[in-house]
């Protein structure tokens, strides 16, 4: 991979991680993750005139994408209502390289190398840890983060796919942004009975600057996979597990252990050989 690929993917990492800081700390998980999608769609909605139509192959994973992200969304806040930053997070990230791979083995016949096992195991042994023992995570939010991984595991093999067919990374990513965008505040809407955004709130506004780190990291990532290997950028990009502990201890005062930072560097380290 390039230096600007390596730098798109690292830099995704971090962005994500920041964004999902801004979510775990919200009052009302929800409505701050509904905003957020909110604020990438209005930082979105210009380029749809600046940049050219993705083409007609690429829609169907548009569409596809904005979907699965909504789900995605859904699931990831359902977990951090009975989870911490620091635990919750290493196990959504850590899980979707391990997805892949038993995906590809179970579905295309894929080989599964030494490097590949090795993650395998070692993003299961990490999991495990977060899930076990004293300070454990919630059963509950594990399994809630492991279905946030399917659905994320799924947008990024349609994203690989759909910004590819495109012709134009930034086209394809305004567009799912404004298809997740629109999406998601509509089924809060319906489940709630409305939605209301408050610009002279205090938390209206920490809602919409996380929303703008989300979609400033969901385009890195998209114009890193428009350049690069899809595997090696996906295990890269879960270096945010790493970031995801120090900002939890840093800004939202959870507790980092011995025994979660070492499970969450062995879960970091399994998804990135997942990726060699």
């Amino acid at each position: 991979m390039s230096p600007a690929v390596i730098g798109l993917a690292l830099f995704a990492a971090l962005l994500h991680a920041t964004w999902n800081a801004f979510l775990r700390g919200g009052a009302d998980r929800l409505w701050t993750v509904t905003v957020m999608s909110m604020s990438g769609t209005a930082v979105a909605i210009p380029f749809l005139f600046l940049l050219p139509l993705p083409a007609p192959a690429a829609w169907p994973a548009i569409a596809l994408s904005s979907l699965l992200q909504t789900g995605y969304s859904l699931f990831l806040v359902a977990a951090y209502r009975r989870g911490e930053l620091g635990q919750v997070y290493p196990i959504v990230r850590g899980s979707v390289p391990l997805l892949v791979t038993l995906g590809g083995l179970a579905f295309a016949g894929e080989a599964v190398g030494l490097w590949q096992m090795a993650g395998v195991l070692l993003v299961t042994a990490g999991i495990m840890t977060l899930s076990s023992g004293k300070g454990r995570a919630d059963p509950m939010s594990v399994l809630l983060a492991l279905a946030t991984g399917v659905f994320i595991a799924s947008y990024v093999m349609v994203d690989a796919i759909g910004v590819r067919l495109s012709g134009h990374s930034g086209a394809y990513t305004v567009w799912v942004l404004v298809g997740y965008g629109t999406l998601l505040p509509v089924v809060v809407a319906v489940a709630r009975g409305g939605l209301a955004v408050d610009l002279q709130q205090r938390e209206t506004w920490t809602a919409l600057g996380g929303g703008l780190a989300a979609a400033l990291a969901y385009g890195a990532v998209i114009a890193a996979f428009y350049l690069g290997p899809t595997g090696p950028i996906a295990a890269l990009r879960e270096t945010s597990v790493i970031f995801a502990i120090l900002i939890g201890r840093m800004f939202l005062g959870e507790t980092l252990t011995l025994r979660r930072g070492i499970a969450c560097v062995v879960v970091a380290t399994g998804a990135i050989l997942l990726g060699l």
